[in-house]
């Protein structure tokens, strides 16, 4: 959701996976009160291509014990986002006739198909047709039966059952302006009424707070380069607290009013580069920035060091622990006036901008088939979506429990969840509870929407957890505000602060292949001049770069590239307006 990949011409380096296949027994599958014992004898290392990774490696801990009691099988997860710019590394794997066993990918410009023709991908019909999974099978179809060839070749995600023009998101939206509000709080909470106002309030706040407890630097801003695609990730965020968002080298407003290149000199692109120019002459730059990756600037926010940043589920996943926010610690969303964020959607055809998949070269699909089935009934859903901060509570018996008056988290599930990273029993798989969530980072179905129960299958929603006595954080939050809202969410709606991109399943239109390699040189120019920009030492450094970059994108057809796009984004529109009708009926 937060970035999309795209795939280039395919490259014609060769790169051979071979996976091992080792042979034991597989335990009882754990605590569902299941005695069946597993089906599968063959134990199998699984290659999982995922394009929402921000880790690599072998999944550990209590999520892979329950992929292992279950399936009798290891998940060994290939991630494009630490492996440098993405879509390489999928060329790379699909010019060797693999991308993975199970692959979770973007579909933007015809990549799909691209999958099927290139029989990259399975026909899952025949092994998902008697499946809990076909209960989603209107989302399914939509998605399929946009490909020429007849079958189920992939599974939308984010599947929801709820109206289009119903917001997905839960108590935070997935964008805003959040600040170290303890800080804020210390400079007096000074009014922001437009975005460039965070300036002189972050340069007040760091000379508030120069060095962190533990020694550390504090900047106001801190970037990372792992999800650069059509542009640098970073600058376009501030776009969607006005509410935009991207598609290819456009941003689109939600309601269909306005559509911007972003390279145009009066874009809110090229306004953010601004402002993170004007904050580096300022040093309020993190100067890691160029160097690090997400994971790396993750320690920076459970440290606390970095004043602000645009994304809820960044800096209070690590930093709002119950220690912190005893303490009145902890990022809060802190508004500015013209604020008027983009919140996505409810969509009921699922997202069919990032799928999943069976590779073809996959060595038990039908066991591949069953764990995606399984990803998708309500315990799947509760535990591969489990995170600190706002996901689902993970396993039932350990983090939560049901009660009379509904599910509750248990004594073990609020230390889990809202404390510093906590020991997980042995007979749930041990290690420590952050380090056992499911890496694969993919949402199957809204998770704002709810089980076969009737409960939302984000404990944050949960009545047990909204009547939660709030933390002096959350007070001095609202008082501050003089809200009584009861979240994030809840106050940008009273206060007319949000809009809704309507749910649709919009994906952008296959492309000849001049679009796409002139698109990939243009990528590059902008990522790369983006960067300079932002570090450039003064104002007439900074637009000299400007200038240049203009002058070589004109070179390689950056207005093709771009009337491919506004097409493409006015489609969306279509598609968005589309939706909110058949929701109001």
């Amino acid at each position: 959701m937060h970035h999309h990949m795209k795939r280039k011409s395919i490259s014609l380096i060769m790169s051979v996976i071979i996976s091992m296949q080792l042979l034991t027994g597989c335990s009882n599958i754990f605590h569902s009160g299941d005695s069946d014992k597993c089906p599968y004898v063959d134990f199998i290392v699984v290659d999982v291509f995922d394009s929402l990774a921000n880790y690599q490696g072998i999944q550990s801990g209590w999520f892979a014990k329950i992929v292992k009691d279950k399936f009798n099988m290891e998940l060994n997860i290939i991630a494009p986002n630490i492996a440098g710019k993405g879509d390489n590394l999928f060329d790379i794997r699909a010019s060797a006739g693999s991308v993975g066993d199970l692959i979770i990918c973007d579909t933007v410009n015809g990549d799909l198909q691209d999958l099927v023709d290139e029989g990259l991908v399975l026909d899952m019909s025949d092994m998902l047709e008697d499946k809990n999974i076909m209960r989603y099978q209107a989302a399914i179809s939509s998605l399929n039966e946009k490909l020429t060839q007849d079958g189920i070749f992939a599974i939308p995600s984010e599947i929801s059952s709820k109206p289009a023009t119903q917001s997905s998101e839960a108590l935070e939206l997935t964008f805003g302006s959040y600040l170290r509000w303890d800080i804020y709080a210390a400079i007096g909470y000074p009014k922001m009424s437009t975005l460039e106002d965070l300036l002189p309030v972050l340069k007040a706040m760091q000379k508030e707070l120069p060095f962190t407890e533990s020694g550390n630097v504090t900047y106001g801003f801190s970037f990372f380069k792992d999800w650069d695609d059509n542009m640098m990730t970073a600058a376009k965020q501030p776009a969607c607290f006005y509410g935009y968002d991207e598609m290819g080298f456009v941003l689109a407003k939600a309601d269909g009013t306005d559509y911007q290149s972003i390279i145009d000199s009066d874009s809110l692109y090229m306004r953010n580069l601004r402002l993170y120019n004007q904050a580096n002459q300022l040093g309020l730059v993190d100067p890691d920035s160029m160097t690090q990756n997400y994971k790396d600037l993750s320690e920076k926010y459970k440290d606390g060091s970095i004043l602000y940043s645009p994304w809820p589920w960044q800096c209070q996943s690590v930093f709002n622990t119950k220690d912190n926010t005893d303490q009145d610690k902890g990022y809060m969303l802190a508004p500015i006036d013209d604020m008027n964020i983009l919140s996505y959607g409810c969509i009921q055809e699922g997202n069919q901008r990032t799928v999943m998949a069976i590779g073809s070269q996959a060595e038990d699909p039908d066991r591949l088939a069953d764990f995606i089935d399984w990803l998708y009934s309500p315990e799947g859903i509760e535990m591969s979506c489990a995170k600190k901060s706002g996901g689902t509570a993970g396993p039932e018996g350990l983090t939560w429990a049901m009660g009379d008056d509904g599910p509750y988290l248990t004594d073990y599930g609020k230390k889990a969840l809202y404390e510093n990273d906590i020991s997980v029993p042995e007979d749930w798989g041990s290690g420590t509870w952050d380090d056992g969530v499911s890496q694969l980072n993919y949402n199957p179905v809204s998770i704002s929407d709810s089980d076969p129960n009737g409960y939302t299958y984000t404990y944050t929603l949960w009545n047990s957890v909204l009547k939660a006595e709030y933390t002096s954080l959350d007070i001095d939050w609202r008082t501050h505000l003089n809200t009584d809202a009861v979240s994030t969410r809840k106050y940008l709606e009273e206060n007319n602060m949000i809009i809704i991109a309507p749910g649709a399943s919009y994906v952008s239109l296959a492309e000849t292949t001049d679009i796409t390699t002139n698109r990939s040189l243009c990528q590059t120019i902008i990522t790369d001049y983006s960067w300079k920009m932002v570090f450039a030492q003064s104002d007439d450094r900074f637009y000299n770069l400007y200038n240049e970059m203009l002058k070589k994108l004109k070179t390689y057809g950056y207005k093709d590239v771009l009337k491919k796009d506004l097409q493409d984004a006015k489609n969306q529109d279509l598609a968005r307006k589309q939706a909110a009708a058949k929701a109001s009926n």
